[in-house]
Order: structure tokens, then C-alpha cells, then sequence
């Protein structure tokens, strides 16, 4: 028999980062707070995302600068060696997917946390189980994404990858074909190559990280030949085998095989069967829409990447901030997505902030463009081997100011910092080019690309 509904201030559904700096936060206000999680308490990024892919991405760097030394610094022998980088991940980065301290971290801020599936059953109220909560104040949704699996014939029932399973693996594979050339397809296909898998990048599109700018599609495309990864644009999975192996068919006809297959085709919001459709919600929606107070509904917000404004953990944090601030009744700004950063964690680093070229032209904006290739600067030049990349701003010429630019190279998501402070603040290009840049850094060529703008 059902329990009478919990009379609380507010339910959080969904404790990955988003969700848990509100609910942490709220509850530390005072708020009589219910997270409700499914999974791991911190959601995909410090178990299965930015944390340990990062460490992931560092190893494979500390190989290829070792392979740099001939040329620069004498001889080297590398041996690469996959055993401590898995050890890192389930010892020392996600206590071996448990998720006690962030558990303990919530409730000792006062919430109170119930681990299971939230059904939303009418305004706000969740249940849990047999167990229901009323929310006076209201809900906050943030239930992240989930790895799309795409359609293909025979891929269903196979022993498929994502993510998870690519950051898990306690031993690698002699080989791996990978469905997707973004960021997550790209950055787990250069570490893995650079252990020694053989590994083939299959992308439909003409080119990869199409949403980034044509130039750093080059540079990630030629990085990743270096490191002996086989790419192949343009072309899609039309069918997939499995014995003892992956046989994938490509829509050319061409089959490739590979011990194992990672699927790296994208991310949804998880919204499905979450009972949206009970308080007034599209339970159908690929993304939530919320207004600049993360609000989606009276009483409901929604953060993170169910709103559809970036999958990344710097976004889910800056809209919890709001959301907070807007539940407690702080005022404050509201959410301003001019300046978006995003780093794609290659080797060069890929940074980028605000608008393409090809987004600021269909904007209709005056466009001016400055760019300089990195190896060109001095600290390019000093950096020698591992210096491959560009700087590129885009400017709107009627206003004076830029509105996006990308930054790569061996420093290209902290050379970044800079161009996300000018974009956000609307720093005239005036003051910008009387800037004094340190001599001889990356960030220099800031000022070397800001030139062909004046």
C-alpha cells in the first residue's frame, strides 16, 4: 500500500552535477531537499566522462611527448603500458563507481537522498517506489543524457561500446572501430591508438568535429593519422556482425572489422518516461525549454543538458548557479550563452568559444575573420614538435567586437580563458589590440591574430 506523499521544500531529479550543486546548495540554505538518482551520484562526468578520460587523454599525451624527444632532447623507447591508467580510474578517480563520498557529501549538507527511478505525477509531486513526495516549492529536473544508439541493422544485441565501457575497460583490445567523429569519438580513438589499438573512425559527415571550425577538423583529422588512426568521413554504418568480432558494412559497401565497436554517435536528454507529460511538459521533447531563470514550467527548473545548451560540465554548473539563486530569490544575471566554451581534448587541445565562422555569416553579422597558424608565433616556434594548430577570431565589424574564436594547439583550452572573458564582457577590439600579451607564450598569438582585425 502507498505511503502518504513527504511534505518537502524541493525535489531534485537527477543528481549529476547540475542536480547535485542544487540540491547541495538549497539544502544548505535550509531547504528540506529530496535528490532522487538512479545511478552514480555525480552523473557521467567524474565516473565516466571529463574526470577519467581526462587522465585517459593525459597518459596518451605523456607517450606521444616521450615519442617527441628524438630530434629534441636525445633518444627515447616508450612502452606503452594501459595497466596504471586503469588503476588511476577505478582507484583514484571514481573509487571503483561508487559513489558513497558524493552520497555523503549531499546529505551532509542537510538533503536527503533517495536512490531509484523518479515518476513525476503530477505539480510537484515525484514519487519514488511506494514512496511519494509533495514539493511545496517546486521540482528541479536533471536527468541528464544517455548515449544514442543509432538504428543500425544488427547493432542491437551485439556487445557494443559507449563511453562507459571504453573508460572501464581494464585491458584494451587489439583493435577498435569507432561509429562518430565528434569530440568523445576523437578523444577516446587518439588515446586508445596511442596504447597500441589499432583503430578506424567512421563519421558521416564530410568531416570531423563538424560543428567546429573547418580548420580544426584539419588539424584533428591530421593528428589523429599521425597517431595511426584510419579515418573514414562521409560514409555511415549500414549493417553490424558480431563473432568473436565486429563486422561493420558501410553504406560504400567496404566492411571493416574490429575486436571491438564503440558507439560515440551523440547524446538525448533523458526525458522518457519521466511523467513530463503530468505537469504540463512535452515528455516527447529532445530538450526542455527554459527561460534565462532555468524555469520550464511554473515551479519546475530544469538544468544541465536536458535544457539543450551544451553537454558539458562548466554549462550544468553556470545554469544550477541560476536556478539556485532563482529558487531562493537572489536575483542576480540571467543565463547569457553568448560566450559557450568548449574544449575537445585532442592532442593539439581544441578550444573554442562563442560562434563559428559559418554561424556568425548566418546570423547575418558584418564578419571579419583573424587567424594565424600556431607554429608560426614564437612560442610555436620554441615548442617545436607537438605544435600544430591556429588561432581564429571572428569579429562582428559593426560593433567592434568579438562574438567567437578557437584556440589550438598544445595550450589550446587554457589559451581560451582570454577569448571567453573578451566574447562575455564585449571587450572592444580596440582595447583588445592595445593589449600587452607575455612574451613568448601561446596566448601571444592572440594579439598576432587580433591585427588582421583592426
Amino acid at each position: 500500500m502507498a505511503s502518504e506523499a513527504r511534505q518537502v521544500d524541493v525535489v531534485v531529479v537527477g543528481l549529476g552535477v547540475g542536480g547535485e550543486e542544487v540540491a547541495g546548495r538549497l539544502a544548505a540554505a535550509g531547504l528540506q531537499v529530496i535528490g532522487v538518482e538512479h545511478n552514480l551520484v555525480g552523473g557521467e562526468c567524474p565516473y565516466w566522462g571529463c574526470i577519467p578520460t581526462k587522465i585517459m587523454v593525459r597518459a596518451g599525451d605523456a607517450l606521444a611527448e616521450a615519442r617527441r624527444i628524438p630530434g629534441l632532447a636525445g633518444t627515447s623507447s616508450v612502452q606503452p603500458d594501459w595497466a596504471p591508467v586503469a588503476k588511476r580510474i577505478r582507484d583514484e578517480a571514481t573509487d571503483d563507481w561508487n559513489d558513497k563520498v558524493a552520497v555523503d557529501r549531499f546529505t551532509g549538507k542537510g538533503g536527503t537522498f533517495v536512490r531509484g527511478t523518479a515518476t513525476i505525477t503530477g505539480p510537484g509531486r515525484v514519487r519514488v517506489g511506494d514512496q511519494e513526495y509533495a514539493a511545496t516549492r517546486g521540482l528541479v529536473i536533471a536527468t541528464g543524457t544517455a548515449a544514442v544508439i543509432p538504428p543500425i541493422e544488427g547493432l542491437a544485441g551485439t556487445p557494443y561500446w559507449t563511453n562507459r565501457e571504453a573508460v572501464e575497460a581494464a585491458t584494451l583490445p587489439a583493435s577498435m572501430l569507432v561509429l562518430g567523429g565528434g569530440a568523445i569519438g576523437c578523444e577516446l580513438a587518439q588515446v586508445y591508438a596511442r596504447f597500441g589499438v589499432r583503430v578506424t573512425i567512421v563519421e558521416g559527415s564530410a568531416r570531423l568535429l563538424a560543428m567546429e571550425e573547418p580548420e580544426s577538423s584539419a588539424v584533428a583529422a591530421a593528428a589523429l593519422t599521425a597517431d595511426g588512426v584510419t579515418i573514414r568521413t562521409g560514409v555511415r554504418a549500414s549493417r553490424v556482425s558480431y563473432s568473436d568480432g565486429f563486422q561493420v558494412t558501410l553504406s560504400d559497401g567496404s566492411v571493416l572489422a574490429g575486436e571491438r565497436l564503440l558507439v560515440a554517435t551523440g547524446r538525448a536528454a533523458r526525458l522518457t518516461d519521466l511523467g513530463l507529460e503530468t505537469i504540463g511538459l512535452d515528455s516527447g521533447a529532445r530538450f526542455l525549454d527554459v527561460d534565462d531563470r532555468m524555469r520550464a514550467g511554473e515551479n519546475i527548473w530544469a538544468v544541465g543538458d536536458v535544457t539543450g545548451n551544451g553537454a558539458f560540465t562548466h554549462m550544468a554548473m553556470y545554469e544550477a548557479d541560476i536556478a539556485v539563486r532563482d529558487i531562493l530569490g537572489q536575483g542576480g544575471p540571467g543565463a547569457d550563452y553568448r560566450a559557450r566554451p568548449r574544449v575537445t581534448f585532442l592532442d593539439p587541445e581544441i578550444g573554442a568559444v562563442g560562434l563559428t565562422e559559418r554561424q556568425a555569416r548566418e546570423a547575418g553579422l558584418a564578419v571579419q575573420v583573424g587567424q594565424v597558424p600556431l607554429a608560426y608565433t614564437s612560442r610555436g616556434f620554441v615548442h617545436g614538435p607537438g605544435n600544430e594548430g591556429h588561432i581564429k577570431l571572428i569579429a562582428d565589424r559593426d560593433r567592434g567586437v568579438l562574438v567567437g574564436g578557437t584556440t589550438a594547439g598544445p595550450s589550446g583550452g587554457e589559451m581560451l580563458g582570454a577569448l571567453s572573458v573578451a566574447i562575455h564582457a564585449e571587450v572592444p577590439i580596440s582595447t583588445l589590440l592595445s593589449t600587452i600579451w607575455a612574451y613568448p607564450t601561446f596566448h601571444r598569438g592572440l594579439g598576432d591574430a587580433l591585427k588582421a582585425l583592426a
